[in-house]
């Protein structure tokens, strides 16, 4: 036998109450104007599709995405600065988008910073394509910032 450690990937699993402070945390590492902890519970209370990714029992990321009327959207995804550029943001999305599909969505919606360029890179990536701007959507230092509106059509699972 080999006393070589063996790599575990990382598990996706629901977000409970108790991963609040951590995600909190994430999302202040990732975002200049932050989610605040209670829109995380809030997401949690509206039983929106909240997700964490965990590795060795640490929580690393998470997404969130509702869905309703054949349309989802992914309000949110971060991973903590350890965990980025490693992949595990693309297996957090596939896996949001896999859901979707599963739920019979037809387009998973989602807006972005145009000047998030690790973001849309991502989203382009898993098949995105950009489809509106929303004007002055997001604070920014010194004033607001634009949305890029993207959109990744799904097939339906038969």
């Amino acid at each position: 036998m080999s006393a070589e450690p063996r790599y575990l990937p990382p598990l996706i699993r629901e977000m409970r109450q108790a991963d609040l402070a951590t995600v909190a945390g994430i999302e202040r590492s990732a975002y200049e104007f932050p989610w605040s902890p209670g829109i995380f519970r809030d997401c949690l209370l509206a039983g929106y599709t909240s997700l964490v990714l965990e590795q060795d029992a640490a929580v690393i990321g998470y997404g969130i995405m509702s869905v309703a009327a054949g349309e989802a959207h992914l309000l949110n995804l971060a991973l903590a600065p350890s965990a980025r550029r490693q992949g595990h943001g693309r297996r957090l999305l596939e896996h949001l988008l896999d859901l979707a599909r599963g739920a019979g969505v037809e387009g998973v919606y989602l807006e972005v910073r145009p000047s998030n360029r690790d973001a849309l890179a991502l989203y382009h990536g898993a098949g995105f394509e950009v489809i509106g701007r929303r004007r002055a959507y997001y604070r920014a230092v010194g004033g607001v910032e634009d949305a890029v509106v993207l959109v990744r059509r799904l097939r339906r699972q038969r």
